[in-house]
């Protein structure tokens, strides 16, 4: 609920302060940390060359600890697979060159519910155990009662033991150690009482400190703590109680917490036979260590997931998947964009070492952005959890790194062309931006993607006479048509074939003929009362491209039915959009807030008449559709955009032409209103919905009947993609966003798009959290409609094309002409090397990280015990590369089938590959030399380490299903 920074202030540099000192005083303490962020802000800031040894000491000893590593706790819901991997890398890689530290635990406590990737990933990062602890309130009962809160996760159903973790779940205590006291009206246990804000107090007195331990209490303060530790183990399999101390917020005092726990512990310890238990500080890993070296056998979990998250009968924390749409948007763009940003700096490095950008700079600008997507990634960062100057600085932060990475793409851009810098370059990234309408435009447009493309990238014009050229003065084809955005704009819809990793040009040229891009034609239909149109015949008329004929309804201007050519299978489909009316005042009922979602009734339909234009063209058409609250209304509040795409001789069209493209527009809502579209299909779903768990793997999700608050309890994220299907047909939706996503009847899938509310609990008051969100949001999404082969074989790709479409950056051409692009802008533009994978593999990262560590880990321990850590500029030899299998074993014949990968082949356009090394997840393990804890289970009696590697000698990997593996290359010095 506080910035970065206000927090640093407040109280979290004083935490890594005074624990340190307070470390050195006793050699029994110990301390836990988690988010670097923190940390790293505190290390480069605050800490004195006293304090960095004192952490290296401590480190070394053993007794302070960090858990997990990563820049942040990520939200496991609505974040991406790529996001979190970045951030714990971004973590990782600091704590490893700074420290030679490898975090090997995980302290996942505070994300509401847990995904069955995380544990995958935490995994593949070598960690040998998982801490989880917000999952739903009944379930974590029944685990309790039945000591089932520790069990083997196989968060993959295709990586299965390979990948397993141990997880542990908190008992119903959870995090923060309980401070009830019987034996007085005072708190216990927080001692140095609550962080004040924006100031630390002058006095150093906080509020609700607890009661000191004094010779009169400490025997009723250990009765209180022992009688606590009973209760939990009565709940576990061993006799290994893990007792949390401390909660958000704390240890900004450090003195009092361990002076006063130091004479529990001591007088516990003294009488541990009358209590009939001892007492130490531990961190993690000795919890772990103690509860795996009892050598049990551990109960396996398959890959279900534990979403959604409820706390109590109405409280399903199902609000959030939707919270703040436009940061969970700008979020995902700029990962994107760094994405594309990583691989484009790469590329130049490589091809270009005499180039005249700045490397150190390029890589500044870079890591601003690594930076803000980490941070965004926090559990109550894209989760829309955070009050509206927190969002702010999320969105201000993550705008900055989006500017530096454009200005690197266009200064690479200009370098590698030596284009006469008169053209001022600027990027824009899927922004409508326009150019000047007298001058002539450029567009260089990069595929990040390491697959050939075909699609349309967008450019906004001034004019609907327009041609386009490629780099070679041939006319490509084009379709200019109104804006939707603003009267006096037209949209310049160019279709671009890009093979992977390249880049190409285009010139836009105000021009009338033979070549000129052809304009869409507008046919606006009247506007329909939908009470009225039951009382009318059909008027049905068809929109067609070479896969689907979507069919309209006249009378009421709404969707009738979608027929897949291929099969000549029709679906009767119509879209609406609904908004569940939600309680704010605390005295009335159930709120919705920025967390819970707690509708009173069923969700209301929103309109009662509805518009619509049709746009078409020979390339696309574009359907319009206004909703209005009634005939007469001069403003609506949403609309849908269709469309429906058709490719020209020549191209390969297979997925651009299999998509129908949705663009949304929501909003600015009412308070207290939950918008969402409901697609009801004439499928027989069973009402059966499948949603993936942040764009890596699936989760079955059948409708449940709850006594209270079933609507709520039977939302999931969607991430990346949900479907519904029957037998023989399956519909898909492909997002660029995460949304709470719930199939409320048969044949139906409903995406909440927008929410906007205010409530008077005290809490959501005190911190700013009452999500008055009054935005326009302006979501997309991709539709799929066909068999389970055919989308099988599409979703995958499709999915990955929607989140990185392609980088437009514009530029401006001074006079001549000719169509063709100056004689350097010719040169190279297009790759004659592309990076190109199967279908079934998806380049994951090619990134420069910079770090100076050494790969060899006795080397880098070493040279850091010897203070000889390598200082200076980044290491721009390493590349970091992941490849990543996006099936699952027997999901298709034919791409899940594992792949033989010759890296030195693969990317012999950047150079000739001299090394390559294989490592785990973040970087900070060579794979031969991982060895995870092997756990117990029915399945494997036997206790044995986990290590999965197999590279060749002769730079080939096999890649099996679902795997992402990790690689550091080197490449020969040009």
């Amino acid at each position: 609920f506080f910035s970065f920074q206000e927090s640093m202030h407040a109280y979290a540099a004083n935490v890594y302060t005074t624990v340190i000192e307070e470390l050195m005083k006793g050699k029994q303490r110990k301390f836990i940390a988690v988010e670097q962020e923190f940390f790293r802000l505190w290390w480069d800031m605050v800490a004195t060359d006293t304090q960095k040894q004192q952490v290296h000491q401590l480190l070394q000893e053993g007794r302070l600890e960090f858990v997990i590593g990563g820049q942040v706790m990520h939200d496991e819901a609505v974040t991406l697979i790529d996001d979190q991997i970045l951030q714990l890398t971004e973590g990782h890689g600091f704590l490893y060159e700074t420290f030679g530290f490898r975090p090997q635990f995980s302290w996942h406590v505070d994300p509401f519910g847990a995904s069955a990737t995380t544990p995958t990933l935490f995994a593949l990062a070598g960690f040998n155990a998982h801490l989880i602890s917000r999952i739903d309130y009944d379930l974590k009962a029944d685990m309790q009662k039945n000591k089932k809160l520790q069990f083997v996760w196989q968060g993959s159903p295709s990586l299965s033991a390979r990948q397993e973790i141990f997880t542990h779940v908190m008992d119903q205590y959870s995090y923060c150690t309980p401070s009830q006291l019987p034996f007085s009206n005072r708190s216990g246990f927080f001692w140095n009482g609550f962080a004040t804000f924006p100031d630390p107090p002058k006095d150093g007195v906080y509020p609700n400190m607890s009661l000191p331990v004094t010779d009169a209490n400490l025997h009723l303060y250990a009765q209180t703590m022992v009688a606590n530790i009973k209760e939990r183990a009565a709940w576990f399999r061993t006799g290994d109680v893990l007792w949390p101390w401390g909660c958000d917020k704390q240890f900004f005092n450090a003195s009092v917490q361990y002076s006063n726990m130091d004479l529990l512990v001591d007088y516990i310890n003294k009488h541990s036979a009358e209590f009939g238990v001892t007492v130490q500080y531990a961190t993690v890993s000795d919890y772990f260590q103690a509860v795996y070296s009892r050598n049990l056998t551990w109960e396996i979990r398959g890959s279900q997931d534990f979403l959604p998250y409820s706390t109590e009968p109405f409280q399903a924390w199902t609000g959030f998947y939707t919270s703040r749409s436009t940061l969970k948007g700008i979020a995902r763009r700029a990962s994107s964009l760094l994405y594309a940003g990583e691989s484009f700096f790469t590329l130049y490095v490589q091809k270009h070492p005499e180039g005249s950008v700045c490397k150190c700079k390029a890589l500044k600008q870079l890591q601003s952005l690594r930076w803000a997507v980490s941070e965004v990634q926090h559990h109550d960062g894209i989760t829309g959890t955070e009050s509206p100057k927190v969002k702010d600085m999320y969105m201000n932060n993550l705008m900055y790194g989006m500017l530096n990475v454009k200005k690197l793409m266009a200064s690479i851009i200009f370098d590698i062309n030596n284009a006469k810098k008169n053209g001022e370059v600027y990027s824009s990234v899927y922004t409508k931006d326009s150019g000047e309408p007298d001058v002539d435009l450029y567009v260089v447009v990069y595929n990040p993607l390491a697959w050939n493309i075909t699609t349309f990238v967008t450019v906004s014009v001034s004019s609907e006479a327009m041609s386009v050229y490629d780099e070679l003065g041939r006319s490509v084809p084009a379709q200019v048509q109104s804006s939707v955005e603003s009267q006096s704009a037209y949209d310049l819809y160019i279709l671009v074939a890009i093979s992977g990793l390249s880049y190409r040009k285009y010139s836009i040229k105000p021009l009338d003929g033979e070549q000129a891009a052809f304009v869409g034609s507008s046919v606006k239909y009247k506007r329909r009362d939908l009470a009225r149109a039951g009382q009318q015949r059909q008027q049905l008329f068809p929109v067609v491209n070479s896969c689907y004929q979507i069919v309209f309804d006249q009378n009421t201007n709404l969707m009738h039915s979608i027929t897949d050519r291929e099969t000549n299978q029709t679906v009767q489909f119509t879209q609406e959009f609904l908004e569940y009316h939600v309680n704010g005042d605390t005295k009335e009922g159930p709120i919705s807030d920025n967390y819970l979602f707690a509708p009173n009734t069923s969700a209301v339909p929103v309109s009662k008449a509805v518009g619509l234009e049709v746009m078409s063209g020979s390339l696309m058409t574009e359907i319009r559709q206004y909703f209005y609250s009634n005939v007469t209304s001069q403003d609506y509040i949403y609309a849908v955009y269709t469309r429906l795409y058709s490719v020209p001789e020549g191209y390969d069209g297979k997925l651009l032409c299999r998509r129908i493209e949705q663009e949304y527009s929501v909003g600015p809502l009412e308070f207290n209103r939950e918008a969402v579209l409901r697609t009801s299909t004439s499928l027989n779903t069973r009402q059966l919905l499948y949603t993936d768990n942040n764009g890596y793997q699936m989760q079955k999700r059948p409708f449940k009947a709850y006594v209270n608050n079933t609507v709520a309890r039977n939302y999931y994220p969607m991430v990346q993609t949900a479907y519904i299907e029957d037998d023989t047909t399956r519909l898909m939706l492909l997002a660029e966003r995460a949304h709470g996503v719930s199939s409320q009847g048969n044949g139906q899938v409903e995406v909440m798009l927008h929410r906007r509310l205010w409530n008077n609990l005290q809490w959501d008051l005190d911190n700013n959290l009452t999500l008055n969100d009054s935005s326009v949001v302006r979501p997309v999404i991709w539709l799929i409609l066909g068999s389970k082969a055919v989308t099988n074989t599409l979703y995958r790709t499709s999915g990955l094309a929607l989140e990185h479409r392609p980088v437009v950056m514009f530029g401006a051409l001074s006079g001549g002409d000719k169509p063709k692009l100056p004689r350097q802008l010719q040169q190279n533009s297009v790759d004659d090397f592309p990076v190109t994978l199967p279908p079934n593999l998806h380049l994951q990262t090619m990134s420069i990280p910079g770090w100076r560590y050494s790969s060899n880990h006795a080397e880098q321990v070493h040279s850091i015990h010897m203070g000889e850590q390598k200082q200076g500029d980044p290491d721009f030899s390493r590349v970091l590369l992941r490849i990543r299998h996006l099936y699952e074993v027997g999901e298709d014949p034919v791409l899940s089938q594992p792949v033989v990968v010759d890296l030195k082949s693969l990317l012999k356009g950047l150079g000739s590959v001299m090394a390559v090394e294989e490592r785990s997840l973040t970087g900070t393990w060579d794979v031969n030399t991982l060895e995870r804890w092997k756990w117990n289970t029915a399945q494997y009696p036997g206790k044995r380490f986990l290590n999965s590697a197999e590279t060749s000698e002769d730079f080939t990997v096999t890649v099996h299903p679902k795997e992402i593996r990790t690689f550091f290359v080197y490449f020969q010095v040009q």
